[in-house]
Order: structure tokens, then sequence, then C-alpha cells
């Protein structure tokens, strides 16, 4: 039996479409970082660190970057920005 997932995706993983300028190898790295996190369920410890998760990392960095670079432009830019773009509050 298929179960649909009808909740938008996790809200720690910033949307990377319609960026400008368009999202650093750093800014997909992070968001596939927090990926496996969240399906794998890793919080924190040495499996982080493993061969496994790291290489997990990377094949999804390259496949995000290859479907950002595919993809037609957005009508309308993100409504976040990363963590490393965002601005302090003043």
């Amino acid at each position: 039996m298929t179960m649909a997932y009808r909740r938008e995706m996790c809200r720690n993983i910033t949307m990377l479409r319609g960026l400008e300028p368009p999202a650093t190898h750093d800014e997909v790295r992070v968001a596939a970082q927090q990926f496996v996190r969240k399906v794998g369920a890793l919080s924190s410890g040495p499996t982080l660190r493993s061969d496994a998760v790291l290489e997990a990392v990377e094949k999804i960095t390259i496949i995000t970057e290859q479907l950002l670079s595919s993809l037609p432009p957005r009508r309308q830019p993100p409504r976040t920005v990363p963590p490393g773009r965002r601005r302090p509050p003043t």
C-alpha cells in the first residue's frame, strides 16, 4: 500500500530554486546534509561522519545541482533564503 505524504517539505530544508544570485555549491551541500539528517533520523554523533552519510550527501548535492540547472526559472522567488544570506535584524 502506498501512502501519500501530504505535508510540506520539512521547513529546515531551504528552497534553493529561484534564488538571486543562484544557489552556491555550499548552499546546495547544506541542504543535502539537512535532507540526509532528516531522512536518516540523525541528530548528532559519529554516524554523521560515516562513509554512508558522507557519500549520500555528495550524491544528493550533485543530483540537486543538476536538478536546479535543468528546471525553468521560478515565477516568484522563494519566501525564505538560506541562513548565510539572511540579513541580521536591525
